[in-house]
């Protein structure tokens, strides 16, 4: 089944934005070995933490890694068993990697829905570190569009699974 010039210049879109998502995420990673490895050196140099550094990696590391999700499965780079679908024909693979698109949609939704509660619930109540007083409802909004794009790359992994398509393929198709 072909698909349509408007349907790949969304998924074209959406691996783009999810690209450029993950670099995003791989600097604010960059950010928090940086600050961990200043951390040591200080400890090293001058017998003097860097105060805070614990609460800056958890915060970093967990948007961080929120934002290789999307990247992860519009380009297939998710864990896969492949020892599963080695005899597999061509066309079960492609079923079940839009099975697994379906589930990755299904997946980010609610937690997309769930977690926008815990926003609302964090802004509610105004948590904050304990250090730096930084209000912890700033993480999850990178962490709610790392989300939202996670569930439209899904829908880009639908799209070319229809086409007959995986996502591994993608790049050269």
């Amino acid at each position: 089944m072909a698909t349509t010039p408007k349907r790949q210049a969304a998924v074209r879109i959406i691996r783009d934005l999810a690209r450029y998502w993950a670099l995003l995420g791989g600097l604010i990673i960059l950010g928090v070995v940086a600050v961990n490895v200043y951390s040591v050196a200080q400890i090293m140099l001058f017998d003097r933490p860097f105060p805070g550094v614990y609460e800056i990696v958890q915060v970093g590391t967990a948007v961080g890694m929120f934002m290789f999700l999307p990247y992860c499965q519009v380009s297939g780079a998710n864990v896969t068993a492949d020892i599963f679908t080695a005899g597999m024909g061509r066309r079960a693979i492609v079923a079940l990697a839009g099975l697994g698109a379906l589930c990755a949609v299904a997946f980010a939704a609610i937690l997309l829905w769930r977690m926008s509660f815990g926003l609302i619930d964090q802004m509610t109540y105004r948590e904050t570190t304990a250090i730096y007083q930084f209000p912890l409802w700033y993480a999850f909004l990178p962490i709610l569009v790392s989300l939202a794009l996670l569930a439209l790359a899904g829908v880009a992994n639908l799209i070319q699974a229809s086409c007959g398509i995986i996502p591994e393929e993608a790049e050269s198709a």
